[in-house]
Order: C-alpha cells, then sequence, then structure tokens
C-alpha cells in the first residue's frame, strides 16, 4: 500500500481541479464540476463501486491504516 501525505483542504482543492484538467482538459473538467453541484449524487451507489469485491475488515483495515490523529 502506498503511504499518502494529508494534506489540508486548500492543497486538495487545487491538486484535485489540477488533476481534472490534466485528464479530461479545461472545458470537460469544468462541465464534471458543474456536474456535481446540479445533479444529486448516489452515494451509496458510489460506495457500492469503490468497494466492490473487499471485505469489512480490508475496508476497516485500510482506514486503520490511513488513520492519522
Amino acid at each position: 500500500m502506498v503511504e499518502t501525505k494529508t494534506i489540508n483542504d486548500t492543497e486538495l482543492t487545487v491538486k484535485g481541479i489540477e488533476a481534472l484538467n490534466e485528464a479530461l482538459g479545461t472545458t470537460n473538467a469544468f462541465r464534471f464540476l458543474s456536474l456535481l453541484h446540479r445533479e444529486p449524487t448516489d452515494y451509496v451507489e458510489i460506495s457500492k463501486r469503490l468497494y466492490n469485491g473487499q471485505t469489512i475488515d480490508e475496508i476497516f483495515q485500510r482506514a486503520k491504516n490511513n488513520w492519522k490523529e
């Protein structure tokens, strides 16, 4: 597992937008961000897709490994 550095919310926002711009281009990155504000988000469906094939113990262990106090 790769360890990640904890960053503040501003850094996270900037890096996320930079990644979107790089991956999608400016126009599509903007379209993607506007979709998030327009349409309801089904967090249950997103969670199912993110955690598909993982056990509760695996998810818990990963969260525990990444927990910063």
